[in-house]
C-alpha cells in the first residue's frame, strides 16, 4: 500500500467540495483505491489535504490513471489543480499506533 497526499490552497470553498463531491465516485470505482479522506484545516480554512491509499503507486499511476474512470475524475477537478501545493506518495513506516 502507498498513500497519496495531496495538498491544496483554495479560495473557492464551495466549488471544491462540489467537484470533489463529483470526483469521489471515480475514486469508488477503482479496484486501486482502497480509501480516501478529504480533510480541512482548522487554523487556515483554505488549506486542504487529500489521503489517498492506493494498492500500489503502480495502481495508482498506471491502474487509474489510465482507465476509464480517471477522465471524469480530472475534468471534475481541473479548475483546482493549479491550487495544489504538493502530491507525493509516501509509504508507511514501523512508527505508528491507532487507539480506539
Amino acid at each position: 500500500m502507498v498513500i497519496e497526499y495531496i495538498r491544496y490552497e483554495i479560495s473557492d470553498v464551495d466549488g471544491f467540495m462540489s467537484a470533489y463531491q463529483s470526483a469521489r465516485s471515480a475514486l469508488d470505482a477503482s479496484p486501486h483505491c482502497l480509501a480516501y479522506e478529504l480533510s480541512r484545516c482548522s487554523e487556515e480554512p483554505s488549506s486542504f489535504i487529500l489521503r489517498i491509499e492506493w494498492d500500489s503507486t503502480e495502481g495508482h499511476l498506471q491502474g487509474f490513471r489510465k482507465s476509464e474512470v480517471f477522465g471524469p475524475f480530472v475534468a471534475a477537478v481541473r479548475p483546482f489543480i493549479p491550487s495544489i501545493r504538493e502530491m507525493r506518495h509516501y509509504e508507511l513506516t514501523s512508527i505508528a499506533s491507532r487507539k480506539g
